[in-house]
């Protein structure tokens, strides 16, 4: 595998939910997070459909999307798997301790044994028991990951323990860079990814919410590592989930997918740098938004090499 692929995972696993709302448990500490104003049936069959054109459109670009049904009632945020599981180069997949209580049921062994079957997994280092233990790590939510340069960027929460983060980084050779970051309101960010995304060749993030100016500096720095372009997004465009993308790769090569509503809060400027580097892939996801995550959050990259069977397929 080049290099500068490991950014952009040409597969990745979505889960359709049959019964999305957005999440009372999570409410508390997710400020991103809104009520539902139709009734639940109608939402969750937007949200439904939101995922099926979603995983659609990421299909005609060539990316090899692993798509799962969830059908059961009491996981409200099942849309969101990058949280539960991530996997990393060299065969390795981490299966994360979860904060909200009814979150702990969206892990599931068939995806699991669906990696293990597609792709080489060396070893599955499970970290869910320490939740008795109130220690929480949630994927790729909670962190932001630069494959390239092996930096794990997390802004502090309830779902992001220290203790438990670098272990983590111990055990997936990674250098930890904690910070805080907070919204206009003063409210903690609950996780990472809807403040910054790291592609091959430039990041977004909002700077600003990262109140330190010393620790802000350095975060952009090491950001700007190996050549990359920072594009700071503003509070109001972190919102509108700007910051909540991802770099994948397809058949014409890498693209960045974004909500529909995070494309619209862009610059001029800010899409013209985004677009010397990939093509903007635009996703419609209104309703999922209402749970406080967007694009980013639906998508669990797969960081890890192909089977020979599949390689051949």
């Amino acid at each position: 595998m080049s290099q500068r692929w490991l950014q952009a995972p040409e597969a990745v696993v979505m889960i359709r939910p049959h019964h999305f709302r957005p999440n009372a448990q999570t409410a508390k500490d997710n400020a991103f997070q809104s009520e539902a104003i139709d009734g639940e049936a109608q939402v969750s069959q937007r949200a439904y459909n939101e995922i099926t054109d979603a995983v659609a459109v990421l299909r005609q670009h060539g990316v090899s999307v692993h798509l799962f049904e969830d059908l059961g009632s009491d996981t409200p945020d099942s849309v969101f798997p990058n949280n539960w599981f991530s996997t990393h180069g060299g065969g390795h997949v981490a299966l994360h301790a979860m904060f909200a209580e009814n979150r702990r049921k969206e892990r599931r062994h068939d995806v699991i044994d669906f990696l293990k079957m597609r792709f080489r997994v060396q070893d599955v280092i499970d970290y869910s028991g320490l939740e008795q233990d109130g220690l929480f790590l949630e994927g790729t939510g909670a962190m932001t990951i630069d494959h390239l340069e092996r930096v794990v960027y997390a802004a502090r929460s309830n779902r992001t323990s220290e203790v438990l983060l670098e272990r983590f980084c111990t055990h997936f050779n990674y250098e930890p860079m904690v910070f805080d970051a907070i919204t206009i309101d003063g409210a903690p960010i609950y996780h990472t990814n809807v403040l910054m995304c790291i592609a091959s060749d430039f990041a977004l993030i909002g700077a600003d919410m990262i109140p330190d100016r010393a620790r802000r500096a350095e975060v952009v720095d090491r950001l700007a590592t190996g050549g990359r372009d920072v594009i700071v997004l503003t509070p109001d465009q972190i919102g509108h989930f700007a910051g909540n993308a991802i770099e994948l790769r397809g058949r014409g090569g890498r693209l960045l997918a974004m909500s529909e509503r995070a494309v619209e809060a862009l610059t001029q400027d800010q899409r013209d740098r985004i677009e010397k580097h990939v093509t903007l892939v635009p996703l419609r996801m209104p309703t999922i938004e209402l749970a406080g995550g967007s694009v980013r959050c639906t998508i669990a990259g797969i960081h890890l090499s192909p089977r020979p069977e599949e390689v051949a397929a």
